[in-house]
């Protein structure tokens, strides 16, 4: 085992959140200014994952005063304090990318009961 991946074993959270695409979660996520910390919550539908060992990452979707706003959060990243699923989606597709051009009841993802 070389240096690097040495380090990355090192960096991996031993406790991955489990949750799928189209699942609406709650991410408290840690934020910094200045000096101080801070824990800010972002909810929406988790449209894409990409696998990937340490750079495993994971895009959420919410439209938020009428306007569409995504984010990309590191799965291992320590500023990602905990990933909590509030709904399971019900989905056919791996990426969820066409739900930006929808609009209202369209937009949503059926619940998977």
């Amino acid at each position: 085992m070389n240096k690097i991946e040495a380090f990355t074993s090192e960096q991996l959270k031993t406790e991955v959140p489990s949750f799928n695409i189209g699942d609406t979660v709650r991410i408290a996520n840690k934020i910094k200014e200045g000096s101080r910390e801070r824990i800010q919550m972002f909810e929406g539908v988790v449209i894409a994952r990409r696998n990937g060992g340490i750079s495993e990452t994971f895009t959420v979707r919410r439209v938020s005063y009428g306007c569409g706003v995504e984010k990309t959060f590191p799965i291992h990243s320590p500023n990602v304090v905990s990933v909590e699923v509030i709904r399971y989606g019900k989905v056919r597709r791996a990426k969820l990318s066409y739900l930006r051009n929808r609009v209202g009841k369209a937009a949503k993802v059926k619940e998977d009961i």
